[in-house]
C-alpha cells in the first residue's frame, strides 16, 4: 500500500493529524528530519489520540536517508507540489508508491522536486476575489488525506473491491 512521507514537518498537530490518518488506514508515515518540533511534543500527541501505537512510524535523519530506503524497498517516490501541472485525480496510484508531502511554509524544495519521480498538484479554484488567484496550499493532514484516500479507492477498486 501507498506510504506517506513528510519532509521536514514544521506543526506538530498537522503531523499528529497525518499519523491519526495513517492509523485509520493502516498506512506507512515515515518523517523525514529536521523536524520543527520534538517527537515527544504535547501537541503532536495530542492531535494522534491514542492512536500512535497503530502507526507503522519510520524516522529518518535526513533526505538522504529517506531516499536509501526507498531506494532499498522500491516503489515510485511521487511529491505533491502546488507547482506540479498534473492532478492528482489523473495519477494511477500503485502498491508500492511513496506520497512525499513539504513542508507546511514552503513546501518541498527544488532539489528534493528534482529526484522525484512524478509531480501531483491538488487543483484549487480560481476566484476573481483573490487578487492573486486563489488560495495557494492546503492545510497538510488535509492534503494527505484528500491524496492518500483516492489512492486507496484506485488500488482497492482495482483490486476487486466495492
Amino acid at each position: 500500500m501507498p506510504r506517506v512521507a513528510l519532509f521536514q514537518p514544521q506543526i506538530p498537530p498537522n503531523t499528529g493529524n497525518v499519523a491519526r490518518t495513517c492509523a485509520a488506514t493502516g498506512q506507512e508515515l515515515h518523517l523525514i528530519r529536521p523536524l520543527g518540533f520534538e517527537i515527544n511534543d504535547r501537541q503532536l500527541r495530542r492531535a494522534g489520540l491514542d492512536y500512535w501505537p497503530f502507526v507503522p512510524l519510520h524516522e529518518h535523519p535526513d533526505w538522504s536517508d529517506f531516499r536509501l530506503a526507498c531506494r532499498r524497498r522500491q516503489g515510485r517516490l511521487i511529491a505533491l507540489s502546488a507547482h506540479a501541472s498534473i492532478a492528482y485525480t489523473d495519477c494511477r496510484f500503485q502498491n508500492d508508491d511513496w506520497l512525499l508531502f513539504g513542508r507546511e511554509t514552503d513546501g518541498l524544495p527544488e532539489a528534493v522536486l528534482a529526484e522525484t519521480d512524478l509531480q501531483l498538484t491538488i487543483p484549487m479554484a480560481r476566484s476573481r476575489q483573490h487578487p492573486e488567484g486563489g488560495v495557494r496550499s492546503l492545510n497538510l493532514a488535509t492534503a494527505v488525506g484528500v491524496v492518500l484516500f483516492e489512492a486507496l479507492r484506485q488500488l482497492h477498486t482495482r483490486d476487486g473491491g466495492t
